[in-house]
């Protein structure tokens, strides 16, 4: 009996698979054993996805052990949590953006405990934030290479905070990053307390490191049990077997691709860990998404959710937990995955990669994510071109790029109907992409089942500016199929970022002008409505549900 075997009668693990293409199917998953690829990428392999991917790849296998070598973490993180807790500290905030956020998000919310997640630029988040028991609070400043804006300027709205409160933020800030990075200087200068993560492991791939471990383990998770999780099912992960699960999966979705199926659709199955979906997003996204080529995660709101009931023929389905779909996918490609959360997270990450040879791209490096971030720059020195309104209609400014909007268009309705109508019928998708307050605007969530009923097209909804770093990648990367939808706002008031030449909403609305230019200059048609206040909110969502 195998590894796999083994795992899999002991109840770790459960996975059930639908495909059109059996022997497609069955054929990828022999020449994966046949290569050897599990035990050389538990051997971290630098080999496995080309010469042009080998020296990415030799600086971001060390995530295969992370359930053995992150171990000494939670003594440590738990003797820190006991000191905060004597000093009547019991409220984390989580500063980071992509990998540093969306582990500690799911991990935390999959226990049952609070932890404050701070990953925008919105300048009415932030006050949030900054204002809700500040005297109680410790915030962990998470970021891999030191230098992310929107994780830097939060660091510096809290400092200022805790100064002005008469509070010495040494006692109150807690940093992980990677060793050597400016953040690392900086914080060990001003006396916090610092996690450094292993450098060899990429943001997406780190929910096993300080970046996921340290957040989680402040605010109560039980990050032993997540490591032990993920421990158990590594022996299966690494064999060189037809019935290894993370090969399967990656086949799956290697397979179904090449099938033309490069959209995946995430609903939760019945689990304890409802959000596991955003957090795959990203790994599989940013990995994959490059090229031209990817495989495009679309997030749902359960298995009776438009695009996955009904589907369409370029989806697989995937649900997480254990009740299967309920419905036979368009495609004839589905999957099942049952098992405990630090195990689907380290299953997700294997198939990732082995999905990544599959389809012969570098899953370890994000080209087109920088690009977005430049932009971005441009817009805040003002080199950038400053966009001009195409019209305005009522409290809404309708921006449009390039020449795709039909002369005479002078209404919101009419510019939506124009921008789905850019839809291809066959592999098309539309991403919705909100630079808003994601808490006090979630319901504007609610568009995205409206406009999959309304296309009956894969629709994504991805709050800015999270999502530039996660599905950004796969907008820019990857196959020239979508259409892009900004709605940014007026906030209810502006927050300056203390020592820097430029405020919240003006770092925020560079990043959307940026990114739509990007997407703009690679001929994506986006379309942006900014609207006046938050009041203003409802009436878009019901020009965007029109129809649906």
């Amino acid at each position: 009996m195998t590894a796999a075997d083994t795992a899999a009668e002991a109840g770790l693990y459960e996975l059930s698979f639908g495909y059109r293409d059996e022997k497609a199917f069955v054929d990828t998953v022999s020449s994966l054993v046949e290569e050897q690829v599990a035990s050389r990428l538990a051997d971290r392999d630098a080999t496995l996805w080309g010469e042009a991917a080998e020296e990415e790849a030799g600086k971001r296998l060390a995530w295969v052990d992370l359930h053995s070598t992150s171990r000494p973490l939670v003594a440590e993180v738990e003797e820190l949590r006991a000191d905060l807790a004597g000093q009547g500290l019991a409220r984390v905030v989580l500063c980071g953006m992509g990998g540093s956020s969306l582990a500690p998000e799911v991990i935390c919310a999959a226990d049952g405990v609070d932890l404050v997640v701070l990953d925008s630029s919105d300048p009415d988040f932030v006050r949030a934030a900054l204002e809700d028991h500040l005297d109680t609070t410790v915030i962990v400043v998470s970021s891999k290479s030191g230098g992310t804006v929107e994780t830097d300027s939060q660091r510096r709205a809290f400092e200022k905070a805790f100064t002005d409160a008469g509070i010495d933020p040494a006692g109150r800030i807690v940093v992980v990053t990677d060793p050597g990075s400016p953040l690392d200087a900086a914080a060990t200068e001003s006396g916090y307390r610092v996690f450094r993560a292993d450098p060899e492991v990429g943001g997406r791939y780190s929910a096993l490191t300080a970046f996921g471990l340290v957040p989680s383990g402040l605010a109560g998770a039980d990050i032993a049990r997540l490591l032990d999780e993920a421990a158990a099912i590594a022996p299966a992960l690494a064999a060189d077997s037809p019935d290894n699960p993370g090969l399967r999966l990656g086949a799956l979705l290697g397979a179904a691709n090449a099938a033309g199926a490069d959209k995946l659709v995430l609903a939760d199955g019945g689990s304890p860990y409802a959000g596991l979906g955003d957090w795959a997003e990203q790994l599989v996204a940013e990995s994959t998404g490059k090229d031209g080529k990817g495989i495009l995660p679309v997030v749902v709101e359960g298995t009776d959710a438009p695009n996955f009931s009904p589907s369409t023929d370029d989806e697989v389905l995937a649900t997480y937990g254990p009740d299967g779909p309920g419905v036979t996918p368009a495609s004839g490609w589905g999957v099942t995955v049952d098992a405990a959360l630090g195990a689907q997270m380290l299953l997700w990450e294997v198939a990732t990669a082995v999905a990544g040879r599959v389809l012969g791209i570098n899953p370890f490096d994000q080209p087109d994510v920088e690009s977005a971030k430049a932009a971005a720059r441009d817009m805040l020195e003002g080199g950038g071109e400053q966009p001009t309104a195409t019209f305005v209609d009522g409290a809404v400014t309708v921006y449009a790029s390039g020449d795709w909007l039909p002369e005479g268009t002078d209404t919101v309705a009419g510019a939506v109907t124009a921008l789905l109508g850019r839809l291809d019928d066959d592999h098309g998708y539309l991403a919705v992409q909100a630079y808003l307050d994601r808490h006090r605007d979630a319901a504007l969530a609610g568009v995205r089942p409206a406009l999959a009923r309304r296309t009956g097209r894969p629709v994504t909804f991805g709050w800015g500016p999270r999502f530039l770093h996660s599905t950004g990648q796969y907008h820019k990367g990857g196959p020239d199929t979508g259409v892009y939808l900004q709605v940014t706002g007026q906030p209810l008031a502006d927050l300056a970022v203390p020592d820097r030449p430029f405020t919240f909403h003006e770092f925020l609305t560079a990043q959307a002008v940026g990114d739509g230019t990007v997407l703009a200059d690679k001929g994506r048609p986006v379309l942006r409505l900014h609207v006046s206040g938050p009041d203003d909110l409802a009436a878009v969502a019901d020009v965007l549900a029109d129809g649906a």
